[in-house]
């Protein structure tokens, strides 16, 4: 069980973050949200993109929130345009593709980046906390990060991994049973 550090790089924000729970984020349709309203349930973090490869991966998040929503999950998907700009420049546009194409209705949120100068504190804190998966920056759009219960990075999945991969819905299910 790995639990975070606070960001490496101070500049990225004005105060110091040491947990998930200690940013509030802008949802799509614009409403702040406090990340803490999630502690106490399993969480996977997911850096989505809307013209992706991997864009596809929406329909198995969407089955894997429906699945395990019910049992203390959720999953909370970050859109980014860092990797070949492959998302839309407007919260508005990601909102109706993600629900007319994908049915998505786990929480999502607006634009941000991911890596590079301009990442959010959010995922430099995920980025940087040690995991037995995969360390260093996000390589490709739909990375995901495993949260436990009391907000502990357990795992980190790369792109390649569909969410309802045995992997992943077995690290969920042994969560879920804690």
């Amino acid at each position: 069980m790995t639990t975070f550090s606070e960001p490496a790089d101070e500049n990225t924000s004005n105060e110091r973050q040491s947990t998930v729970y200690d940013f509030s984020m802008l949802s799509l349709n614009g409403e702040e949200t406090d990340l803490e309203q999630f502690k106490g349930s399993v969480v996977l973090f997911v850096n989505t993109a809307s013209k992706c490869g991997f864009t596809s991966q929406y329909r198995e998040l969407q089955e894997l929130y429906e699945t395990y929503a019910g049992r203390g999950f959720t999953i909370l998907g970050f859109p980014s345009a860092d990797f070949g700009g492959q998302e839309f420049d407007a919260d508005d546009e990601i909102a109706e593709f993600c629900e007319r194409n994908f049915g998505v209705t786990f929480p999502m949120f607006s634009r941000i980046s991911v890596r590079g100068e301009e990442q959010h504190p959010l995922f430099a804190l995920l980025t940087n906390t040690p995991n037995p998966d995969i360390e260093g920056d996000i390589r490709w759009n739909f990375e995901k990060f495993l949260i436990d219960q009391q907000g502990n990075l357990i795992r980190r999945f790369g792109s390649r991994t569909t969410p309802m991969s045995p992997e992943m819905t077995g690290s969920i299910e042994a969560l879920l049973q804690e």
